[in-house]
């Protein structure tokens, strides 16, 4: 039987996917991830945006200090890559401007956690040929980047080319699909966005992410690829958070499946779901102990 390997990131960036300046989940909630982990013995990559490490120089140091691994997010949750639908007043970077912010979010995560990152993710899920080229000239070895609903092609680990991320090649970074159901008719013609694991776990419960999980190990076997699960989670989903935030010239608004369940119930499904995994056979590792798995 081949061994699952699971794979948590925790995307460590402001409140409500990063439509707000707020960092009360990364204050408040990484504590409680962190004992968690502890408790059922699971490692995860805490990825962190640059201002998020130095802003909070006490989580990126409480968690250098476990046995989970330190990741990078960009600078300031900005699209480094391709965006894949828009989104207003998010423009992404321009390709020249990549390699310079990857670097200096490098050196803010470095210094607020005392390690210097060599794992990353990229904002949305949005990353290109121009991010991972980058990120093997800053010494980096893993990306969990790509998304799996969108691109349809990877369904595992592999090594990227510099020509085109999303084909196979000799790139030494380590590029990891994130998990999406492959079995289930979509409904969103085009993006696919509803095989997209995120945020199931706490908006329709462990039981039910499971059991698309248990549908996509199916289709592993089918297409013969090692069964390898990435998740991406926020602290601030782990937080009770708020319908509405009030800017003075705008109030932002976010869709109710983005807070829905925040706080307690997140993390007891949390719960629910790392004890489904076991039973399953899951081994829990982060990305940088994903690339011994994958070695070129």
């Amino acid at each position: 039987m081949k061994p699952i390997y699971v794979l948590f990131g925790i995307d460590m960036e402001t409140d409500v996917g990063s439509f707000t300046p707020f960092y009360e989940g990364v204050q408040q909630a990484t504590p409680k991830l962190l004992d968690l982990f502890a408790r059922k013995d699971v490692n995860g990559t805490f990825f962190f945006t640059g201002d998020c490490a130095r802003k909070n120089g006490n989580i990126a140091k409480l968690v250098a200090g476990t046995s989970n691994e330190v990741g990078s997010h960009s600078l300031f949750h900005e699209t480094v890559g391709d965006p894949l639908f828009p989104i207003p007043g998010v423009e992404p970077l321009l390709p020249h401007e990549v390699q310079p912010r990857l670097k200096l979010s490098t050196e803010w995560v470095a210094e607020a956690a005392g390690v210097k990152p060599v794992s990353f993710r990229a904002p949305r899920l949005w990353s290109s040929t121009a991010v991972v080229n980058a990120l093997e000239d800053l010494g980096y070895i893993a990306d969990a980047s790509y998304p799996m609903y969108f691109y349809r092609k990877q369904f595992a680990p592999y090594h990227p080319s510099r020509q085109n991320w999303l084909e196979k090649g000799d790139s030494p970074i380590l590029e990891i699909p994130n998990f999406a159901d492959m079995t289930m008719e979509s409904k969103d013609p085009g993006l696919e966005r509803d095989r997209d694991q995120w945020p199931l776990f706490r908006t329709e419960g462990a039981s039910y992410l499971l059991k698309r999980i248990e549908s996509f190990l199916g289709f592993c076997e089918q297409k013969q690829v090692p069964p390898c699960l990435c998740f991406y989670i926020h602290p601030w989903e782990f937080h009770p958070m708020k319908s509405s935030y009030n800017f003075g010239e705008a109030t932002v608004i976010p869709d109710e499946f983005i807070t829905k369940n925040c706080g307690d119930i997140a993390l007891r499904e949390l719960t629910v779901l790392i004890d489904g995994l076991k039973s399953l056979g899951a081994q829990f590792c982060t990305a940088k102990e994903l690339c011994k798995q994958f070695a070129a």
